[in-house]
């Protein structure tokens, strides 16, 4: 059975490299949302598997809405997807407890092993 993803993202090219990049793999999108407020608002209807959260979006950023999600659902596994590779950020999104995090642009291989580990 596929794990099922949430992605959080504002950008279409985004998406659409993921498709790409998660075809033939043990991964589907179960839902894209382009915002925060989005995510937290759909999270109970598609109770995904794993969400990838980016970081700047418009509204709630990516830190913000893992905070809310993860307030509700202690148990929900996102992994920070951003081009912001800070140690500063790296270390708050471990703090609000993300379990990963993969800097853009990014590769399959590199998605893949983050993912899996999210999970494991």
């Amino acid at each position: 059975m596929k794990k099922r993803l949430m992605i959080v993202d504002d950008s279409r090219v985004l998406e659409i490299q993921l498709e790409k990049l998660l075809e033939d793999t043990d991964f589907q999108i179960a839902a894209y949302c382009k915002n925060g407020e989005e995510a937290i608002a759909l999270y109970d209807m598609i109770a995904p598997d794993l969400v990838t959260m980016d970081i700047l979006m418009p509204g709630l950023d990516g830190l913000e809405t893992a905070r809310a999600i993860l307030e509700e659902h202690p148990d929900a596994r996102i992994v920070m997807v951003s081009s912001l590779g800070y140690d500063d950020t790296m270390a708050e999104a471990n703090e609000i407890g993300a379990k990963g995090f993969i800097c853009k642009p990014f590769k399959r291989g590199a998605l893949l092993t983050a993912l899996e580990n999210a999970l494991a």
